[in-house]
């Protein structure tokens, strides 16, 4: 049978004696185990960690990357309309002048 965290439940006192030693050896390697899996535990989450520091660097490159390249886009479109406007002016100028 289970535990609410899915680790087998394990009476206290075995059946017959008073358990004592059984307890204690059970209590050693538990404890063993445990610092053991948090020791695996913590590699894991270091290994997380790095990863999604890894990812935070590159996802702010790329974030300075894009603003950069909205920024471009933004003063080639403004140049882009400084210049159709420049068309539009010279030719109302040249369409209002009457022929020679």
């Amino acid at each position: 049978m289970s535990g609410p965290n899915g680790e087998p439940h394990v009476p206290v006192g075995g059946a017959g004696g008073n358990g004592d030693e059984e307890e204690e050896e059970e209590e050693e390697d538990g404890d063993s185990f445990g610092e053991e899996e948090y020791a695996a535990i913590n590699s894991m989450m270091d290994q997380i960690n790095s990863c999604l520091d890894h990812l935070e660097e590159k996802n702010d490159y790329l974030h300075a990357c894009l603003k950069e390249l909205l920024e471009s886009n933004r003063q080639t479109r403004l140049e882009f309309q400084q210049q159709s406007e420049q068309q539009n002016m010279e030719a109302d100028v040249q369409g209002s002048q009457p022929p020679v």
